[in-house]
This record gives C-alpha cells, structure tokens and sequence, in this order.
C-alpha cells in the first residue's frame, strides 16, 4: 500500500493531464514563441556543452516532452542549460560523449530516488543570498564560456576564467575579427532590441541575419556544421555500468543541480501566475524521466529552464500543452530546416549565450542584498565567487554553510538572559532589601542550545545571593549543549551553597534536561516548580521563614 501510494504520489494525475484540452489555442501559440526562443539557445547550449548542436536540440526536443507530460508543473520549459553545460562540460573533456550521455542516465535515476523518498519540499529551504548569487555566478561562466567562439578560437578545458584569459592572449596575437563582429552584433541586437521589445525573439532574429550575411561575404568563420533531418534513434551502447563509481561523482552534482534549478524554476513560474502550485516531488520524477530517456537518443542532461519558463507563462500558457508543443515544433525545425541550422556561425551563438547570460545577472536583487545585511552580502559573494572558481554543487554547499553559520550566529546573539526584579511590595523595608540581597530571579529568552549556551557559564560566578530562580518558561528550545550548561551552573552555584530553583520547564523541554538528571534531582528537593510564583514563595520562605513572611504576596 505504501508503495501504491508513493507511486500515485510522484506520478501526474489524470486531472492535470485532463487540463491540456483547456484554451489549447492560446497554449499552442505560447508553445510557438517558446520554441522561437527556445532554438538558438538549445543549439548554443550543445555546442557549449561539448557534444555538439544535435544533443542539445535533441534534449530539447525528448527532454523537453517527458518533463512537461510527468512534471510537477503546467508551466514549466525544461531542455539543456547554461548552468548545465558549465557542469557536463568537463565531463565529455574528460570521459567523452559516452560519459557524458552515462552521466545524464544516472543522474535521472537519482532524482526519481529522491522524488520517491518525497526530498523535493526541502529544496524550498535554500536561502535567497545563495540562489542569487548561484545564479550570478552561473551567468558569469557561461559569459567566460563563449569567449574562444566569439573570438574565433577552438575552446579548451581547464577553469572558464583561465581559458577566457588564454583565448583573449592568443586572439591578440593572431586576431579573427569576422567572429568578433558577429558575435558583438548578435549581441548588442539582442541587449538593445530587448530593451526596446522584451517579447521579440531577437536572438532569432540576429542568427536569421547573421547566417545569410556570412555566407555572402564568404566569411572564414566555424560554423555548427551539418545536423541529421530526423532524431536519433535510441540505443543504450553507451551504457557501461563498470564506469558508474568513476561517474556516479559527476551524475549526483547533475542531478543536484536539475532538482535545484527545476525547482527554483517553478517557484519562480508559481509567482507569475494566480492560481498555479507546482508539486516538487513530481517535478524531480519528470526531470529524471527526461534525464533517463534523453541520454537513449543522444542528448545531455537537462533541466528546466527558467528564462523559457518566464516566456511561456509570459506568452499566455496556462497547461502543459504549451512546453509539450514546443518541443514538437523543434522536431519540426530539426525536420525542415537542418541544412540552414548547419551553416549558423558559431560567433552568432557565442553572442546569443553572452547576451544570455548578461540577462541572468539579477542586479535588482544584487543590490537589494548586497544593501540588506552584511551577512547576506557575504553568503551571495561566496556563493558567486566559488561557483566560478570551483564547482556548482560546491558552491552551493559552501553557500548553505556559511548563510547557517550566519544564521546561527544571529540567533545566538538574540538570546538574552535577564535579571527580572522581584515584586516586594507589602514587606517592610528590611525585608524588601533582604529579599533584593538574598533571592536572584533570572529569565531564559530564546533558544537554549549550543551556539548560545556557553554565555550562561560565566553568570553563576557573579551570582552572589542565597537563592536562584531560573524561570524556563520563555526558552523556546533546548538541545543536549543548552541541558549540560543549566547541570554545570546550578552545580556550580550549589557548591557555593546557592539554592537553585526552576520553574516553567515545557514538557517538550524535560527530555534533555532529564537526560543530565537536572530534573530529578530538583524535584527529589522540592525545587522545581510548574510557575515562578510558586517559586518566588518558596524562595521567600527560605529567606524569611516568619509567618510574617508567609503571608506576604508572592511576585517577581
């Protein structure tokens, strides 16, 4: 039954599916402007990734439908992306095409794993300062990317910064300015005319300009060279299960990094819209349907897209109709239009990434972060310069370090431990003064644990009284750290013949405080109370155990 019941969770129901047959003409336009969009960039983004063009239209295209048929979101796009061929790069520069297409198959089988065991509510706990400048990170290397092709030069492996460099030293000396011109064309058509038109496909638009202006000038430039008019047909011979431990490294930041994304990019759709809530778990089963099948035909990982998602909510969508019929209008494209897609000037998408990847830097939320806190400026920074230097998945983590570092920090400091006066009203004024002298009331507020702990070692030597109240009543947690602390300050202030008493412990708070055997040994004395003016009573009858003092009002 529990089995049946994760099926039917991570599965789409027949109700979504049932919603395609809602306004399917606005969905099959939205579907076309996509595609519009969608077809540079998945051209651009193979070419990066390594494999060439045909893999990422080919992702795009069988990618692009599984995730759309058994995703968690009606709106979401998914296909090859800039962020992931910054991560499958090195992986063909290293293993080659077989590697690459291995690493996609395992990395779709890990996210249906996590689907299953139900991880995708968690990915929504990843903090803002880290997705930003993940993304600006990410946007910086895709820039660094494309430097070789638009200036004319075969791309290296090594770090994007040290090759942008080494590309930029060598076009010095021996420069290809026809790639160069390109590239800066389709470039600023792209910035400028976006400016002045958001929703034209300017990317589109250069390459349809850029590819005939080469070929009539004859300009000695790469281009993507000649592409199948139909789609690969599925094989496994790349399947080599003895390579999985060399791989399985690179297939879990893959798939890491597709949850991530895909996720980050239906939150992002579910805030453009009124009425629509992605499902995370089934979001991570449809990308990991697309990362297992895709590799079958030749393409590489993929995830969804959130530019593309954002133009398809944009251009109306409203049902899964839309991205399904987008990847079957690149089929179309594929079919009709491969001997012109093959003469397009690598420079040309060169410029379409860059002027990508310059839309993907959020300034807006650059400097509304950079101005919040200075913790927050530092986890996007730390975030953005390690995504660059190193590795995504590692920059994500060292990011989650340091913001719960920071945010630990911060709680730690907001726990105040005060001194809470005692009400000695209707006491004489010996008496008000002895109970000032001799009894110490002291209030716990926040968390009890051990980032914070460690300021309450050094009250008890300051403590010079008969009797302490510790009121726990405001203590919002404790953990193992928080319960040893409380044992050593009341031991130590009995050793200096203090009487401890507590009052307000929350009965979710007894299990650790037990543990140390606190509890018990205050209740075998009579010194826990269940409120502190039963406590102040006590304390009082210790100091003035007259009857006049009996009798008197408790506070405090």
């Amino acid at each position: 039954m529990n089995r049946f019941r994760t099926v039917t969770r991570i599965l789409p129901s027949w109700t979504e599916l049932a919603r395609m047959r809602e306004r399917p003409g606005t969905n099959l336009l939205a579907g076309l402007t996509v595609a519009i969009v969608a077809l540079p960039l998945a051209l651009g983004f193979g070419v990066a990734s390594g494999v060439g063009a045909e893999a990422g239209l080919v992702t795009a295209i069988i990618a692009g439908v599984l995730a759309a048929v058994f995703g968690g979101s009606n709106l979401q796009v998914s296909g090859p992306t800039g962020a992931m061929t910054v991560v499958i790069a090195p992986v063909v520069a290293q293993h080659g095409t077989g590697g690459v297409l291995m690493v996609g198959l395992l990395a779709g089988v890990v996210l249906i794993v996590l689907a299953a065991a139900g991880v995708g509510r968690y990915m929504t706990f990843i903090p803002a300062p880290v997705v930003v400048g993940f993304t600006a990170g990410i946007a910086v290397v895709i820039g660094l990317q494309q430097v070789p092709a638009a200036l004319g030069l075969e791309p290296d492996v090594g770090n994007v910064a040290v090759v942008a460099f080494h590309a930029v030293v060598d076009f010095i000396a021996a420069p290809h300015w026809a790639e160069v011109g390109i590239a800066v064309a389709v470039l600023a058509v792209m910035l400028i005319g976006g400016r002045w038109r958001p929703g034209f496909p300017f990317s589109l638009a250069a390459i349809a300009v850029a590819t005939p202006v080469a070929l009539a000038l004859a300009l000695p430039v790469k281009t993507i060279g000649a592409l199948p008019a139909t789609l690969p047909a599925p094989n496994l011979d790349f399947v080599d299960l003895s390579a999985i431990p060399t791989l399985a490294g690179a297939a879990i930041a893959v798939a890491a990094l597709s949850g991530l994304e895909s996720l980050l990019s239906a939150t992002v759709a579910d805030g453009m819209t009124v009425r629509e809530r992605h499902h995370p778990d089934r979001e991570l089963f449809g990308q990991g349907v697309a990362n297992v099948v895709a590799p079958m035909f030749g393409g590489v990982a993929a995830t969804a897209a959130i530019a593309r998602t954002a133009v398809n909510v944009k251009a109306g969508a409203s049902t899964r109709l839309a991205a399904i019929s987008h990847s079957i209008i690149l089929a179309l494209a594929m079919l009709v239009a491969a001997p012109l897609v093959a003469h397009i000037p690598l420079a040309a998408l060169a410029g379409v990434l860059i002027a990508t990847a310059v839309r993907m830097v959020q300034v807006g939320s650059l400097r509304a972060l950079g101005r919040a806190t200075r913790s927050d400026a530092v986890v996007m920074g730390l975030t953005a310069v390690m995504t660059v230097a190193l590795d995504l998945v590692v920059a994500v983590l060292v990011g989650l370090l340091a913001a719960v570092f920071f945010a630990v920090r911060n709680i730690a400091r907001s726990v105040t431990l005060d001194e809470v006066p005692l009400d000695v009203d209707g006491h004489s004024p010996d008496e008000a003064t002895r109970l000032a002298e001799d009894i110490v009331a002291y209030r716990w507020d926040g968390p009890l644990f051990f980032a914070a702990a460690h300021r309450f070692l050094a009250e008890p030597e300051e403590i010079d009284a008969k009797v302490v109240i510790l009121r726990m009543s405001r203590v919002s947690t404790v953990d193992a750290s928080g319960a040893l602390v409380v044992k050593e300050a009341i031991e130590g202030l009995e050793r200096r013949g203090v009487v401890v008493l507590m009052s307000g412990v929350k009965d979710s708070h007894r299990r650790a405080l037990t543990a140390t055997g606190v509890l018990d040994r205050l209740d075998e004395r009579g010194r826990l109370f269940t409120d502190t003016e039963a406590a102040v009573v006590a304390a009082r009858l210790m100091v003035l155990p007259d009857p006049d003092g009996v009798g008197t009002k408790p506070g405090g």
